[in-house]
């Protein structure tokens, strides 16, 4: 005798779109992080914008359903940091992840690293520099991942490029008998590694050294103030900012009067915002529209994101 059919279970509806700002455990992957919040919020359309290192915390931008099409134009150019760095010893991922690279400074020569040496050090990594990003890093080499090149064996060496490190402040420095140990806040451009500029100051003063800890406190307009545990997410799943609010935190804000707005949701050209860049396109109800840019005297949709 065949068992009876069971109901099909009802299908949990999407989830409204906007952003969620997640703060990071250690230990995982952006994507390991992109993977929980789909069972969370119930939706394939999750993505992230501005990756972090397994071992780093902090901030990290998700976006959730057509908020996912933010992700690519959202000005994510300035990043702050809290980091702790180790000087005493080089490793081959310039991180605590890695193995140690070449002899340990000697005690001596730890010591005799001096707060002189140790200001004047980070103020030549201060300011626009031209950086070698780590060789463990997700720069591409003729299509693949420098990391990817390491993990194969291959010798890897990238060219310096040019980033701009707005803030390198020394907060506090511990002394240990065999190597120092400095927090620093850090606020740089994007592209910038921070595990290279802890290479970079023990090279500098000639004892080695490598990142320990790393938490990023701020992406763009979006800080710690806004952001949530995975935990925390699971038990509220709900989002950081609602789609309009994403908008209006990370863009400029143009509002369009209600013929105008009608013609944006149809993809139609209209007279230019005079606003430089990539704004949002507001309804006279507060609803976005779409982003837009200014080009040859007429306001483009780049995106649009409440068609008609």
């Amino acid at each position: 005798m065949s068992r009876p059919q069971q109901p099909p279970k009802p299908r949990r509806p999407a989830p409204p779109p906007g952003l969620v700002i997640v703060d990071k455990p250690a230990g995982m992957t952006s994507h390991d992080v992109v993977a929980r919040a789909r069972r969370i919020m119930g939706t394939r359309k999750v993505g992230h914008a501005g990756t972090l290192d397994p071992m780093a915390t902090g901030v990290l931008v998700l976006g959730i359903e057509r908020a996912t099409k933010l992700l690519g134009h959202l000005a994510l150019d300035r990043k702050t940091y809290l980091a702790t760095l180790s000087l005493g010893t080089s490793t081959t991922t310039d991180d605590a992840e890695g193995e140690p690279l070449g002899e340990r400074a000697t005690p001596e020569a730890v010591a005799a690293v001096t707060d002189a040496a140790i200001a004047a050090g980070i103020a030549r990594l201060s300011g626009p520099i031209q950086q070698v990003p780590s060789a463990v890093s997700a720069v591409k080499i003729d299509g693949k991942r420098a990391y990817a090149r390491v993990r194969a064996g291959e010798e890897v060496v990238l060219p310096p490029r040019p980033v701009t490190v707005h803030r390198f402040d020394l907060l506090a420095a511990r002394r240990e008998e065999d190597h120092l140990e400095l927090d620093a806040v850090v606020e740089c451009s994007s592209g910038t590694y921070v595990r290279a500029l802890a290479r970079d100051l023990g090279a500098d003063l000639g004892v080695g050294g490598h990142l320990l800890a790393l938490r990023r406190t701020t992406v763009g307009p979006f800080t710690l103030a806004k952001a949530r545990t995975l935990d925390q997410l699971e038990d509220t799943p709900e989002l950081s900012l609602d789609l309009d609010a994403a908008v209006a935190a990370a863009f400029p804000r143009h509002d369009l009067d209600a013929a105008t707005a009608k013609a944006v949701r149809y993809g139609q050209k209209v007279p230019a915002a005079g606003i430089e860049g990539t704004y949002g396109m507001f309804a006279p109800d507060g609803r976005v529209l779409a982003l837009g840019t200014d080009t040859d005297g007429m306001a483009k949709s780049v995106v649009v994101l409440l068609p008609a």
